[in-house]
């Protein structure tokens, strides 16, 4: 009786996250999720299913160690602009810093959008999913920060409507400058920068 070849779930499901994160789901070819991974394909499909569920749980692991820790910070309950600044300022210096080489530049998810998203209701909802998140993320540090600002002037104004414009600005700056970010570090950096500077703008004040 052959011995049970053992491994580590996480170790290879990490191994597979940064293969898809450099190449993508579909240029990533069976072969090199074997290399990446140390495993033959037969383990692979025997733990993981397909390569659609080892990316699954790729994807998981993603949400969970990179994601999910990033936005917490914006879920801080800080009463000024501070979280927002942390977020953004802390993915600019992330982007700064990576190797030109580096297989985790721009996100995962939003790479995905492109790609395997375009045309699989699965992954579009995991990218949709993930906008949500993000959004709600920044809608509770825009409403915290909101507590200590100034009071609008007396004029008229949809409190509602100008927050969900905040917040799309501020997504689609994260997730535009996590696209670009493999491309045109420098305009990936400059976005993250605007979203700052308009913060700034927004809550004006002793934040740094």
């Amino acid at each position: 009786m052959g011995r049970l070849q053992t491994f580590d779930h996480g170790v290879v499901v990490q191994a597979a996250r940064d293969l898809f994160w450099n190449k993508g789901y579909d240029a990533a070819s069976l072969a090199d999720l074997e290399a990446a991974t140390g495993l033959g394909r037969s383990s692979l499909y025997h733990a993981f299913g397909s390569k659609r569920g080892l990316f699954d749980a790729a994807v998981t692991d993603y949400l969970e160690t990179i994601i999910r820790p990033r936005l917490s910070g914006l879920r801080s309950g800080a009463t000024d602009a501070s979280a927002l600044l942390d977020y953004f300022g802390s993915l600019a210096r992330a982007t700064a810093a990576q190797a030109s080489d580096s297989v985790q530049i721009g996100c995962l998810l939003v790479n995905c959008a492109a790609g395997l998203a375009a045309h699989d209701d699965p992954s579009r909802a995991v990218v949709e999913g993930y906008r949500i998140e993000l959004s709600a993320a920044l809608r509770h540090a825009l409403v915290s920060a909101s507590v200590a600002a100034p009071a609008a002037a007396a004029a008229p104004i949809d409190a509602n409507a100008v927050l969900d414009e905040r917040v799309r600005t501020l997504a689609s700056l994260s997730m535009s400058a996590m696209l670009i970010a493999r491309v045109n570090r420098t305009e990936a950096i400059a976005l993250l920068n605007t979203a700052s500077n308009q913060v700034r703008v927004w809550f004006p004040g002793p934040t740094h």
